[in-house]
């Protein structure tokens, strides 16, 4: 069996330097997952913004709708078919790099999660806070970004972090449009051996190590913060 093991994994991962499209995948996938959660987070926070001005003033209400429907079709929809639309509709008849394809699709779609989650945020600030900005003069934009976001944002770290753990297996299904990320390596090596078992196996692995490594340092930062909040 050992033996077996052994041929298995030559034959997979040294034979032809086959160990290459998993170093080479896996870097595609954390380009793709820290541009894609950049892009989420401007995204949400413009949206959250505007949705929460509207709600506090009534103003923006076109934009207020406008976001709206971009939250109801990209949380309504699954992200591989986001994906695919963009890459082989939208720029269908243009030359793009894969990846900013794939950057664009991924942050679009956590960008409605994103916004969703600092709404929740806001909301979670006490009515107190606004009014208290206002009595010192400042407007409800001022009050917003000084008072209002910096709480809010400590508020949803944690939850931001799990979202870009999501993300990051998201981005598995880049595939679709031949990007060569880490799964799409896996499945190259098992095209070329016909061996599926290690490869696959080796995929999950690392995305279980990478899910792990981040869920460690989303606990750190809690534990930092709610040592914060204890001074």
């Amino acid at each position: 069996m050992f033996e077996n093991l052994q041929s298995q994994f030559i034959l997979n991962f040294v034979d032809d330097d086959r160990w290459r499209y998993l170093v080479n995948g896996l870097l595609v996938t954390l380009k793709i997952t820290f541009f894609a959660a950049l892009l989420g987070l401007l995204i949400g926070f413009i949206i959250a913004m505007i949705r929460g001005a509207y709600q506090g003033t009534g103003k923006y209400r076109l934009a207020n709708s406008i976001c709206s429907l971009y939250l109801t079709i990209i949380r309504g929809t699954p992200v591989v078919v986001q994906l695919m639309i963009i890459y082989f509709v939208i720029f269908g008849s243009v030359r793009i790099d894969k990846s900013l394809v794939a950057i664009l699709a991924f942050g679009i779609n956590s960008g409605a999660y994103q916004a969703e989650i600092f709404r929740s945020g806001i909301q979670a600030i006490p009515r107190g806070q606004y009014e208290a900005g206002r009595s010192l003069g400042f407007s409800y934009k001022q009050t917003m970004l000084t008072v209002i976001m910096p709480q809010a944002i400590k508020n949803v770290v944690p939850t931001l972090l799990n979202e870009f753990i999501a993300l990051l297996k998201e981005t598995s299904v880049a595939g679709y449009i031949a990007l060569e990320d880490l799964t799409k390596g896996g499945d190259i090596i098992r095209s070329r051996t016909y061996s599926a078992f290690m490869p696959l196996i080796a995929v999950a692995l690392i995305y279980l190590l990478l899910v792990l490594l981040m869920e460690q340092g989303v606990k750190l930062i809690e534990r930092r913060l709610h040592k914060y909040d204890k001074r």
